[in-house]
C-alpha cells in the first residue's frame, strides 16, 4: 500500500506494530495499529495520526450517530449543526467553536470524504496520550482517527489519507492551522 499512495513503510521491529507514513505538503500522516487492554482481554485498533501547528486552539470531534449518541443528544449533548441536512442528521459534531467548525465543513469535498468512511470517528487532540509523559510543544496538536479492529480495506485506508490531507489543508484555509512542519516524530 505504501507504494500505491507514495508513502513509506516503517518496520518498527518485533515489539511495535509496523507503520505507513505519508507525507502531504509539510505534514506527516502515520497509519498504524495498536493494542489496548480491556480488563483481562485486549483488542487491536487501527489509528491514523498527524501532528500539526494549531494556530487558534480549535478542537473538534466528528463521528457517525449511533443509538447511544441519539440518547446523548436528547440529554443535551453538544451537536454542532453545519447547515447540510444529510450531514447534520448522520453525524455528531462537537467542538469549541461552532463558527470555525462550520467553516471547516463548508467544503463539499471534505464532507464527501467523511461520508465514505464507514466507522468515521476523528478528532483534534493534544499530546496528553503520548507515552512516557512526552508532550508536544505549545501550539502543536494532533489530528487523530481510531477504529476498533484492523482496517484492511485498501480503499478505506486511501480515503482516510485523503481525508486527513483535506482536513489539514482546510484548517489552513480557515486560518486555524499553520502550513508549517510541526517538527514532531511520532512513535
Amino acid at each position: 500500500m505504501a507504494n500505491e499512495i507514495g508513502g513509506e513503510f516503517i518496520d518498527r521491529g518485533f515489539w511495535k506494530s509496523d507503520a505507513l507514513a505519508f507525507k502531504h505538503k509539510e505534514w506527516t500522516i502515520i497509519l498504524d495499529t495498536f493494542t489496548r487492554r480491556h480488563g483481562n482481554h485486549s483488542r487491536k485498533y487501527t489509528r491514523i495520526r498527524a501532528p500539526f501547528v494549531n494556530k487558534d486552539g480549535l478542537y473538534f470531534k466528528i463521528y457517525r450517530k449511533s443509538f447511544f449518541s441519539t440518547i446523548g443528544k436528547l440529554l443535551g449533548m453538544q451537536d454542532i449543526k453545519v447547515g447540510d441536512p444529510y450531514f447534520d442528521e448522520a453525524f455528531i459534531i462537537k467542538g469549541n467553536s461552532d463558527e470555525k467548525i462550520q467553516k471547516l465543513l463548508k467544503s463539499d469535498q471534505l464532507k464527501e470524504l467523511i461520508r465514505q468512511i464507514p466507522k468515521v470517528h476523528f478528532q483534534v487532540k493534544d499530546s496528553e496520550y503520548l507515552l512516557f509523559q512526552k508532550t508536544f510543544p505549545d501550539g502543536v496538536d494532533m489530528l487523530y482517527f481510531e477504529s476498533m479492529g484492523v482496517i484492511k480495506d485498501r480503499q478505506t485506508l486511501k480515503n482516510l489519507f485523503l481525508l486527513f490531507s483535506a482536513i489539514l489543508e482546510r484548517l489552513v484555509q480557515i486560518d486555524s492551522a499553520y502550513a508549517d512542519d510541526p517538527l514532531i516524530e511520532l512513535q
